[in-house]
């Protein structure tokens, strides 16, 4: 009996240490993100919007704190923690803030589908054209053409990047991002866009859904709402294009489908299909996409807090014009979609 006992004990305090050990690096990505929370209320206050989301501040922080000085030895689990679990528990949570009933409209839905997945080959092209590593390609890729962060979010953890890769595919889509909502009225009255057409170009060019509503709506409510349910169909392209990805890069190999598709993937599939069911309370709903948003954040300082700034920068003048010429493809792409559904 005692040395069941012992053993029992010995088990516990293990279970305790392993715990501990993530706690110092937990405690800094949290501090992280709530200084980037404090940023972004700052920005709405100061400038009447958020032009840099606490998600791409929070990375910017990080980055910076951990190119100003080394970080101590004890932060390293925990950082490692968050880059990567806490990411994949995000995407798993966000498939409960996504209804698949906007796919009640299938010209939109199929044209907005082949639509994406030109535009991922696209960019994918082209990066790997300016010799950019096939993983940083990929990321570049599938934010330009799906929904930016979130994007980028979800198939880090599928293709294995490294957290310079994230960083610079979120920090120059996240400030291009911002370039695109205050260029976007002027180039869309410019072409001479109905409301409609206009609002299916932004939900198609704009990164995140919040800079679809700054993009599309100032210009009309029929801008907005067509904008929203593009946006969104995009947005639902994203649990495909991470289950193709995590196929692929199982090469020939026969593996089971358990094994093939990630746990978290999984997860976000169910929710969204619990969630379109209607299975899904408002309140659940709302922990859900609060909290997925939160570990996002904290992901994202976590990938800041293991980048060296100097290393991204490197690589930077290829990575800005990836980004740039993906972004005017996608443009492309969007316009002659809404001149062939005739928008």
């Amino acid at each position: 009996m005692i040395r069941r006992a012992d053993t029992a004990g010995q088990k516990e305090g293990s279970t305790m240490n392993d715990i501990k050990q993530y706690l110092p690096g937990l405690a800094l990505c949290a501090a992280v993100t709530l200084a980037a929370t404090a940023l972004g209320h700052a920005e709405a206050l100061l400038l009447g919007r958020a032009w840099l989301e606490p998600l791409v501040l929070a990375i910017l922080l990080g980055s910076l704190l951990r190119t100003a000085r080394p970080l101590p030895a004890a932060t390293a689990p925990g950082i490692h923690l968050g880059a990567k679990t806490l990411l994949e528990v995000a995407v798993l949570l966000l498939g409960a803030t996504v209804d698949a009933h906007a796919l009640a409209r299938p010209a939109l839905a199929a044209g907005i589908a082949g639509s994406v997945l030109v535009a991922i080959a696209f960019s994918y092209a082209v990066c790997r054209a300016l010799r950019l590593p096939h993983r940083l390609a990929l990321l570049i890729a599938c934010g330009n053409s799906i929904c930016g962060n979130s994007a980028i979010a979800a198939v880090a953890p599928v293709i294995d990047a490294e957290g310079g890769e994230v960083a610079a595919s979120i920090a120059f889509t996240a400030v291009l991002g911002v370039a695109v909502v205050l260029l976007l009225p002027p180039l869309g009255r410019l072409l001479g866009q109905t409301p409609l057409q206009y609002g299916v170009f932004a939900g198609m060019t704009v990164y995140a859904v919040p800079q679809v509503l700054a993009a599309a709506g100032p210009v009309s409510a029929t801008s907005l709402q067509a904008g929203t349910v593009v946006k969104l169909l995009r947005v639902l392209m994203l649990g495909p294009v991470v289950l193709l990805l995590s196929l692929a890069g199982r090469g020939g190999r026969r593996v089971p489908l358990a094994h093939m598709v990630p746990w978290f993937i999984v997860g976000f599939l169910a929710l969204m299909a619990a969630r379109s069911a209607g299975l899904l309370p408002a309140h659940v709903i709302a922990a859900a996409h609060g909290t997925a948003g939160w570990l996002t954040a904290m992901s994202m300082a976590a990938l800041g807090l293991g980048v060296d700034a100097r290393a991204v920068l490197r690589a930077g003048a290829r990575v800005s014009a990836a980004v740039i010429v993906s972004l005017a493809g996608l443009a492309a792409i969007s316009l002659a979609l809404i001149r062939l559904l005739g928008v």
